[in-house]
């Protein structure tokens, strides 16, 4: 069960490793693109390829979904980047439900535990494999593995680490369960040190250059490439938004107030913030392409910028 790229990792290694997968749910296809063409998740595309059967309920409850569901006598069922189920679901198959989720849990439970560890400044992160129950990522843990965060890594270079390190640790997980040699370790319910992963909204994504430099580079970072951490750039003609996808720390000192920017040798773009200076590599304008700060700078014909607060 699942639907983006993060989930088709683990599918494909449980297809390699010669596992009978008898079905996959996934989400329902929906329209995209200027023609608005239905498109299907990476998770059917890949199932189609390889002949599995696709079940797509819009509602997870659904007698003749879960009349469907059973009839396919699977005696385990694995849940990677999927939405919650209910009990009538992950209460069905005999050896349980188990979902992989990007986090050491029970840190960063929630939907974005990749970025919000990085947005945290977190140098240590990894996946974990638990048994679902009725709780959001609370259930029973089984396998955990540790990976390092890089000082400059972006959400989407761990993304895609933690993808494959994550289907191994789903393999393994299942070889564990049908063999019998399992041992699991309940989570704590609640505990004042536990940082969740709320679902990211517009609003968290703006950038408020009164921070540190550091925050907001771990902001950056942490939202890039999607859905990216955004700003309003404001020059002499026009106010403009802007998706910053990758700063670096300088550590040159301050002369402006926050958001004021400096354009050095017409190809560097360094803003100031709350302690420092920091550079801004890679940007994307409204309805454009991204493009290096160099790139940008040579559209600019205005005299005074700054991003507002």
């Amino acid at each position: 069960m699942g639907t983006p790229e993060f989930a088709v990792a683990s599918l494909s290694h449980i297809c390699n490793s010669g596992i009978s997968v008898k079905a996959v749910v996934t989400v329902a296809d929906k329209p995209a693109g200027r023609g608005l063409k239905l498109r299907y998740s990476p998770v059917k595309e890949f199932a189609l390829q390889h002949n599995i059967p696709v079940l797509q309920p819009l509602n997870l409850k659904d007698e003749e979904f879960l009349k469907q569901l059973k009839s396919y006598d699977a005696n385990l069922f694995v849940v990677v980047a999927f939405r919650k189920l209910p009990e009538e679901v992950w209460a069905m198959p005999e050896l349980g439900t188990f979902n992989l989720h990007a986090s050491l849990l029970p840190q960063y439970r929630g939907a974005a535990p990749i970025n919000h560890a990085i947005i945290n400044g977190e140098k240590i992160t990894g996946a974990t494999t638990f048994f679902l129950n009725e709780g959001i990522d609370m259930g029973r843990m089984i396998l955990s593995e540790k990976i390092e965060i890089g000082l400059d890594e972006t959400a989407g270079e761990l993304h895609d680490r933690l993808k494959d390190m994550g289907a191994k640790l789903v393999l393994k997980t299942i070889k564990c369960i049908s063999s019998g040699e399992i041992t699991t370790k309940e989570q704590p319910a609640d505990h004042v040190d536990l940082r969740s992963a709320p679902k990211i909204n517009r609003d968290f994504c703006k950038i408020n250059w009164n921070r540190p430099a550091s925050e907001i580079h771990n902001h950056i970072r942490g939202l890039s490439p999607y859905p990216g951490a955004f700003t309003l750039l404001e020059t002499e003609h026009e106010t403009k938004e802007i998706k910053v996808l990758k700063s670096a720390l300088t550590g040159l000192s301050i002369k402006e107030i926050p958001g004021h920017i400096s354009i050095e040798q017409n190809r560097k773009i360094l803003v100031c913030c709350a302690d420092e200076m920091i550079e801004i590599l890679f940007v994307q304008p409204s309805g454009k392409k991204m493009m290096t700060s160099e790139e940008f700078i040579r559209g600019l014909r205005a005299e005074r910028l700054i991003f507002r607060q």
